[in-house]
């Protein structure tokens, strides 16, 4: 009850709900309700953070064989929070949870072993526990799509739709609704492919991406026509799966030279989506395709040749279209070039190279597991981890004392604003988010605010 709650809840008063749930259940020793109560006492969610209290969940959940709780004892214990700084012990807990199935431990084990973290370096283990992953992702993410491929690219969008912020602000998202129906079409694709993907803060909806493509195809766009293909192959509530409609838009976009719409009849022709399978249109279409620099299609290559699908199985061609693929960041290109190295199929084996193209596909599959064992971004916000790190990294430079006293002054005010603030009747803590207020910025608004008070009292002293 209390998942279903949290799943489908709105406000934050019907997620304390679900919380409130949980402890009855943890009460119950429910093993779920238990690392969710363990997750809420770590990373301070709707009640005071109370590490000692996490640890005590986690160990108790250990036991038991709960691999979650071995990753969080096995992280606490690799930085010493909460309990003593263990590296030994962070090693034993992360086999363990590697053994129970959790894929973030086998990255990070992956990359212990890959760097000679407190153990013997070793590629061949490293790639071992890699491998498991990755086949681990390919797997789902060959079964779980029509198209086998990356779901998405947005090849039509303006410049400063392309940037780097995850979120679109809601004043330009209306400033491009506004051109979409004034009737500008690059800019209708792209709000389309964005609903569809529910990418840049924006709920996917199928309904709206099918307006914008539909308006955009009206106008002539060959990208709309493709992705409206797209939509009705894969099939969904706005676009019930009806490959022979899928076969239409992509025709349409074919007529048009369109390298999305040729890869699309490359698949229906390769899977026999609506058309008897024929692999020689398949390769035809995809040919066509992968020479107008759709990776997509060059993968799609790559893979007939690798498995000698409709031709005869030619790993060095496998290889070069895996190759031009992966240029373009095609993930499963990416998968396959690290198999191929791993194994020296068609190339010479290299473990060293395949380790490296491993993270580099899970990364493009947006893999948490990946940020969390290469460091490059934690799953949650820590401010005593923060602490502690950025007084290491005073401690390893002289150079590093400055930006480390900015970034300290930074973390110590949100924490006493934390502390003091948005502190309601439940005890419930809510996070203030300042990067969102100051972004970029924040270390000379500090040091604006430095001089104003220095300012301030050399006048009232001297003057």
């Amino acid at each position: 009850m209390g998942m279903k709650i949290l799943q489908q809840s709105k406000n934050q008063k019907q997620k304390a709900e679900a919380y409130i749930l949980f402890a009855k259940a943890t009460d119950l020793r429910n093993l779920k309700a238990m690392e969710k109560m363990a997750d809420a006492f770590l990373f301070g969610n709707f009640g005071m953070q109370n590490i000692t209290a996490a640890i005590q969940l986690y160990e108790s959940l250990a036991k038991e064989g709960s691999y979650k709780a071995q990753n969080a004892l096995g992280f606490l214990s690799s930085y010493g929070i909460g309990m003593e700084y263990d590296q030994a012990k962070a090693l034993i807990y992360y086999t363990f949870g590697s053994a129970g199935g959790s894929m973030m431990a086998q990255m990070i084990l992956g990359y212990r072993y890959l760097s000679g973290i407190n153990v013997l370096q070793n590629c061949e283990v490293a790639l071992n526990h890699y491998k498991k992953v990755a086949d681990y992702i390919a797997d789902k993410l060959e079964k779980s799509e029509a198209f086998p491929v990356e779901k998405v690219r947005l090849t039509e969008r303006p410049e400063n739709m392309n940037s780097n912020s995850e979120i679109l602000d809601w004043d330009i998202y209306q400033y491009y609704k506004f051109l979409a129906e004034k009737g500008d079409v690059q800019i209708q694709v792209s709000l389309g492919q964005l609903h569809l993907t529910g990418r840049k803060g924006l709920d996917r909806d199928y309904y709206k991406a099918l307006y914008y493509f539909l308006k955009a195809a009206k106008a002539g766009s060959a990208n709309a026509m493709a992705f409206i293909g797209k939509m009705y192959l894969e099939g969904n509530a706005a676009t019930p799966q009806n490959n022979a409609t899928a076969f239409k838009y992509f025709s349409m976009a074919t007529s048009k030279g369109n390298a999305i719409g040729l890869h699309g009849l490359g698949l229906l022709y390769f899977y026999g989506k609506g058309v008897p399978v024929n692999y020689a249109e398949a390769l035809k279409y995809f040919q066509k395709a992968a020479q107008k620099g759709w990776p997509n299609a060059q993968f799609q290559l790559g893979f007939m040749y690798y498995y000698g699908s409709g031709v005869w199985k030619d790993y060095k061609l496998a290889f070069n279209y895996f190759y031009l693929a992966s240029q373009s960041g095609q993930p499963l290109a990416i998968y396959y070039l690290a198999k191929m190295y791993a194994t020296g199929t068609g190339v010479l084996r290299s473990c060293r190279t395949a380790v490296e193209k491993s993270p580099k596909f899970l990364k493009k599959r947006g893999c948490i597991q990946w940020h969390f064992s290469y460091g490059i971004e934690l799953p949650f916000k820590d401010i005593h981890l923060a602490r502690r790190l950025y007084h290491m990294a005073a401690q390893t430079s002289p150079d590093a004392h400055v930006p480390v006293f900015f970034a300290l002054m930074k973390l110590e005010t949100v924490h006493l604003l934390q502390d003091i603030l948005f502190f309601n009747f439940t005890m419930k803590w809510k996070w203030i988010k300042l990067d969102n207020s100051l972004g970029l910025h924040w270390d000379l608004f500090m040091i604006g605010l430095i001089v104003a008070v220095l300012t301030f009292l050399l006048r009232n002293r001297y003057g």
